[in-house]
């Protein structure tokens, strides 16, 4: 393997195969040039399933590969940085997934001097759909702008202050289930009235898809939107006000910051 073509993602749980796989997809990374670590009772079968590379050592992968990506779990972090610190040189790039741990904290660990980035995506990641949010320490750097090419290349990036990161997890990583749960909810609206769960399930998703796209692509508000689709006494509007008298907006707002609490404590 070539150290400066090879990645190693250090925990390969739902997010660190997500963005595998996001790597894969966009023509970024072979497969064969990414290495996964996992706990050794969770390696699978087969050590180049789907063309990855997997294995436990972790040093071993971080000393194959000039991007680190951390994403494990907050509370085995620590462990993590204090295994791998005498492999990383001033070669390396680190970038951190792992929710509540600064940059500040792991270069109280990691000695040598080198970009390191923290980046909170979300699970579109492995369809290249992220929405992903980065700081760095090195914002100026060769390094992060390499970073900031890589995660483009699986979704929408937004280069933000690293003390804006818990409310990018809170909106943009936990959003995705936000958003997935009102698509639920719409389909099973569309049951009610008739359709079958599939239908129901692809209009109400390709619907939000929809929605989506009319803002990113118009970089229109979304009320501009809505008062396109609301008459006097229509039926949208009956819609719309009959989910606001019951707290949909308010509901929502409130789950999104009690994620952002949940985050800082």
């Amino acid at each position: 393997m070539n150290f400066d073509s090879t990645i190693s993602i250090i925990g390969g749980g739902n997010i660190g195969m997500a963005i595998a796989k996001g790597l894969v997809k966009s023509g970024t990374y072979k497969a064969s040039d990414i290495i996964i670590t996992r706990a050794k009772a969770d390696l699978p079968k087969n050590l180049n399933e789907d063309g990855f590379v997997f294995q436990s050592d972790n040093c071993d992968a971080v000393q194959k590969s000039k991007i680190v990506i951390v994403a494990v779990v907050p509370f085995i972090v620590q462990n993590i940085l204090q295994e791998i610190k005498n492999c990383i040189t001033p070669q390396h790039t680190l970038i951190s997934i792992v929710t509540g741990v600064t940059i500040a904290d792991i270069q109280s660990v990691i000695s040598a001097d080198i970009c390191i980035a923290r980046a909170m995506p979300n699970t579109a990641i492995k369809i290249q759909e992220s929405m992903t949010c980065i700081a760095s320490n090195k914002c100026e750097c060769e390094n992060f702008k390499r970073i900031v090419f890589l995660f483009e290349k699986l979704g929408k990036t937004l280069v933000i202050p690293e003390d804006y990161m818990l409310s990018a997890t809170a909106l943009g990583s936990c959003g995705i289930a936000y958003f997935l749960r009102a698509i639920r909810a719409a389909t099973q609206g569309g049951i009610q009235i008739g359709f079958h769960a599939e239908d129901a399930q692809l209009i109400a998703a390709q619907t939000a898809k929809g929605a989506a796209e009319l803002l990113l692509q118009q970089h229109s508000h979304p009320e501009d939107e809505i008062d396109k689709v609301t008459t006097p006494r229509g039926i949208t509007i009956a819609g719309l006000n009959e989910m606001e008298h019951n707290g949909f907006s308010s509901a929502f707002i409130k789950g999104i910051v009690r994620s952002y609490e949940k985050a800082k404590s």
